[in-house]
């Protein structure tokens, strides 16, 4: 016999049962080679609990904290508020760490210190952007500019805390308009369930205080639009994505939840494309 001896399944635990949450479920349940779903947590566990009972095979539902008792594997997928409650214990733990909270990750820089400490680690998916791939080869060079402009349905920014703090509202708009305009760091912090994009493209990249933000609440879109523009010494490139938003969350795209699916079918697929 040859070879590496086969292992059982990995572990998963899906913190968070929204939008993103129940969507990776869902997945994990149907099945992904080589994974098992083993627990979720959820804000409200009776419902999560009810929606468990129609799965192939249901797993309990157990505090956000507790996660990493049952997984190697921890999605994050809960709250920006919650993202310490998730990540401490699972890479004090050693395990492997999504964190679909991009925003609230630049606030919290030691969660790599303890990764490292633990030997854990954190992942970021790629989510609602396109081109990270490309965008972290080209920062083994050298990364002149990173500009990022969003475009979303009013709906999909409405309540948002900068926003909020300066009075605008995006639901009386009737042609489009500029929000914001700063780094990406700054707009995690003012926009924290819209723009995890941003915090992505900028850990991927030149840093969130180099990346450069624009977010336009557009009245006659229906879908969350990113544009990437980057020019470095290896390549000169933009890309364009027009997500469909969820229907359970219009701040969230559809296709954040499938990125996490790929992310994690990657684990132990015999065959991996992408970085």
């Amino acid at each position: 016999m040859t070879g590496r001896p086969l292992r059982g399944p990995t572990t998963v635990a899906v913190g968070g049962f929204g939008a993103i949450g129940r969507t990776v479920a869902e997945h994990l349940d149907r099945g992904i080679p080589g994974l098992r779903l083993a627990a979720v947590s959820a804000r409200d566990a009776a419902k999560a609990e009810r929606v468990l009972r129609t799965f192939r095979t249901p797993v309990p539902v157990v505090p956000l904290a507790s996660l990493a008792e049952v997984a190697e594997v921890v999605v994050e997928c809960a709250p920006a508020e919650h993202l310490l409650e998730v990540a401490e214990p699972a890479l004090r733990a050693g395990r492997t760490l999504f964190v679909l909270s991009a925003g609230a990750l630049l606030s919290s820089p030691h969660l790599v210190d303890l990764a490292a400490a633990h030997g854990g680690q954190i992942v970021v998916p790629t989510g609602a952007l396109i081109g990270l791939d490309a965008v972290t080869a080209a920062a083994e060079g050298t990364i002149t500019t990173v500009r990022m402009i969003t475009r979303k349905p009013v709906r999909g920014l409405a309540g948002a805390p900068y926003l909020v703090d300066r009075g605008i509202d995006v639901e009386a708009l009737t042609e489009p308009r500029l929000v914001f305009e700063g780094t990406a760091r700054e707009g995690a912090r003012g926009f924290p369930a819209n723009v995890n994009v941003a915090a992505a493209l900028g850990l991927a990249g030149v840093g969130p205080d180099r990346t450069r933000l624009e977010i336009w609440a557009d009245p006659a879109l229906d879908r969350n639009t990113h544009r990437i523009e980057v020019e470095s010494d290896s390549a000169t490139f933009s890309m364009t994505i027009a997500n469909v938003p969820s229907d359970d969350n219009p701040r969230t795209g559809r296709i954040t939840a499938l990125s996490v699916v790929a992310a994690l079918r990657k684990l132990r697929s015999p065959l991996r494309v992408g970085t």
